[in-house]
């Protein structure tokens, strides 16, 4: 394992140190990366709290297939690899096949297996197979205790570097709703949690072709989870969320984030 995976991992293990993945929802520009992934990681070096950069070079799963995707995976990773390496931060992405996992562990830190996607056992597979750290979206359609047998089988496989992420439960249509109790149900397979708060108030298809949100609920939904004993949280933001090209209604404005993690910081400290 490169050593730079390998600090990575020690450093998302240590309990009483909150971590931050963050970054928009998909990749619109090369500029829009950097300028997000600079300012993050500027707020959380003040705050002493290790930070990811997330984006997405392809959005599999949009509810129309007229909405933007994002650039595709080479482009797409072009321009990741650019981020870690101008602005030194480590790196996650979605991967949707086998194929994309072992394409895209060359060249970020972390792998994401999408709600959508969490049973898919090739895909989970080759993942943990790569050298990255490999990041599990709870299913909108599981329990909490269901992922329990998610990460058994990405742990048969030779997973040891996995983190688990909560992101809403389906209720009813067109909602979703989290459920604090899994934090500890997750955390209880050994390894770190995290939950995503924006994600988490997303109104699925409830914008007609597209899903709608509810942004303002973003940061109660990651204080709560911060004090329900979440290792890190997840959040998709954006400088102007209204125009963004994927996920706008439920992402919060880059402008809030200062605030936001200083709130989060605090309540880790003091559940810690």
């Amino acid at each position: 394992m490169p050593d730079h995976i390998a600090s990575l991992w020690k450093a998302l293990q240590q309990p009483r140190r909150l971590f931050l993945i963050a970054g928009p929802c998909a990749i619109e520009s090369e500029s829009l990366c950097l300028r997000v992934a600079e300012s993050l990681r500027r707020i959380c070096a003040r705050h002493g709290i290790n930070y990811v950069f997330k984006a997405s070079y392809d959005k599999a799963n949009r509810t129309s297939s007229r909405s933007f995707r994002g650039p595709g995976i080479e482009a797409g990773l072009a321009i990741l690899e650019k981020v870690r390496r101008e602005v030194g931060v480590p790196i996650l992405t979605d991967v949707h096949t086998e194929a994309e996992a072992v394409r895209a562990g060359k060249s970020v830190d972390i792998l994401q297996i999408p709600a959508f996607l969490c049973r898919q056992t090739d895909l989970i597979e080759a993942a943990v197979k790569t050298r990255a750290i490999v990041n599990i979206k709870k299913g909108q359609f599981l329990s909490p205790a269901e992922m329990g047998r998610v990460v058994t089988k990405a742990a048969q496989a030779g997973g040891k570097r996995l983190l688990v992420t909560e992101r809403g439960t389906t209720f009813g249509y067109n909602n979703l709703v989290a459920d604090m109790r899994s934090i500890p149900i997750l955390k209880s397979f050994g390894f770190p949690v995290i939950f995503d708060a924006t994600h988490s108030v997303q109104l699925p298809g409830g914008g007609g072709d597209t899903s709608s949100g509810q942004r303002e609920f973003a940061p109660v939904l990651a204080q709560a989870a911060v004090a329900a004993g979440a290792n890190g949280i997840f959040i998709e933001t954006h400088p102007t969320p209204d125009k963004a090209k994927s996920d706008g209604p439920n992402m919060v404005p880059l402008a809030d984030m200062p605030r936001l993690i200083a709130t989060l910081v605090k309540l880790h400290q003091i559940v810690h």
